[in-house]
């Protein structure tokens, strides 16, 4: 596994939390009487806009969203791509605090040389994608109540644009939007297969190949759980996902930050409700695949778990959510080579 979070990062980090937990209360920036409406929450506060050092990558953007804000993303060719050939693409989100730049904390850039995500008999190499998000308040606690990541609360998710409810027009999330911008803009290079675009992501960058990723629909302070369904919503608790049938795999530790495992298993359940196939794995300290998650470090199915009451199992979630389980990403790249868009779905 690999980790991206240094000793001295961990140390400062773990000084300042236990700092603040004994005086804030582990409070977060976001309200927690929010409005809540047929998609959630309303937007969350835009904090500011990141631009991202993409390395040896190349970066695409500016490109405003609705709002009016610069948006960026990370492509990372394949070295490998024939001339002429299209290759699949994967999309990465990264987890909320870092950049696009935890890519290199996992073993994902590395296997374009030897993994195919095209047919059974596929040449090797795929495109990656690494959108950046932006600088928001979230509904986390602190320190995770503000800083890069993704808008998951506010559920507004049609490819379609605005939507309206009753006398009121609800606007497309805007990161949702601007993954989709991004993706188009590399799928206009004619170097991508747009029947392979895949999505996987790490922690807050929940998608459908994800490593240790909260229920996007109600997890910790989230004043505005929603049950996902796949039909017309019975009231403002639930919220429709607008394609059920797409696969998903879910990777999450047995012990993991904030009490993430109960709270996988929820969405687990909530998606297999909804009618989507669900693979879901729970992993131990070794990388070894168990059945349960370890109460000990979180029972409660909206996560969460303090560290005054139980730091031991606290800081040891802290450092498995921080590695990648370099392990199971050949695991997480079949699961979606297996499942490419049908044959009878209009190209991206």
């Amino acid at each position: 596994m690999r980790n991206f979070l240094t000793a001295a990062a961990k140390v400062a980090s773990l000084a300042a939390l236990i700092a603040s937990a004994a005086m804030r209360g582990l409070a977060g920036a976001q309200a927690t009487t929010a409005a809540c409406g047929p998609f959630g929450s309303p937007p969350v506060k835009l904090l500011g806009a990141v631009k991202p050092a993409c390395a040896d990558g190349e970066r695409l953007g500016p490109w405003k969203d609705t709002d009016g804000t610069d948006r960026y993303a990370c492509l990372y060719d394949a070295s490998s791509a024939k001339p002429g050939r299209r290759l699949p693409l994967l999309v990465y989100l990264h987890p909320s605090l870092f950049g696009p730049w935890t890519i290199r904390h996992t073993n994902l850039l590395d296997l374009r040389a030897t993994t195919s995500l095209s047919g059974e008999h596929g040449d090797p190499g795929y495109i990656v994608l690494a959108p950046q998000g932006r600088n928001t308040a979230h509904y986390y606690q602190w320190p995770d109540d503000r800083g890069m990541g993704w808008d998951n609360w506010y559920r507004q998710l049609s490819a379609a644009g605005n939507v309206k409810v009753g006398k009121t027009v609800y606007p497309e999330n805007v990161d949702a939007a601007t993954i989709d911008h991004f993706i188009a803009a590399a799928a206009r290079t004619g170097r991508v297969d747009t029947r392979r675009i895949y999505v996987t992501g790490w922690s807050n960058g929940a998608a459908v190949a994800v490593y240790s990723g909260p229920d996007p629909f109600g997890a910790l302070v989230d004043p505005c759980h929603q049950k996902p369904v796949s039909g017309k919503p019975a009231s403002d608790a639930e919220v429709q996902i607008y394609n059920a049938r797409v696969p998903v795999m879910l990777v999450h530790n047995s012990c993991d930050i904030a009490g993430i495992c109960p709270n996988g298993e929820k969405l687990a359940t909530e998606l297999r409700d909804a009618g989507a196939k669900v693979d879901d794995v729970i992993v131990d300290a070794s990388g070894k695949r168990v059945e349960a998650c370890l109460d000990a470090c979180g029972a409660d199915p909206n996560g969460g778990l303090a560290f005054m009451h139980h730091p031991g199992a606290w800081l040891s979630g802290l450092h498995h959510h921080g590695e990648w389980p370099d392990e199971w990403t050949t695991a997480m790249l079949e699961f979606l080579r297996a499942h490419p868009l049908h044959p009878s779905a209009p190209p991206f």
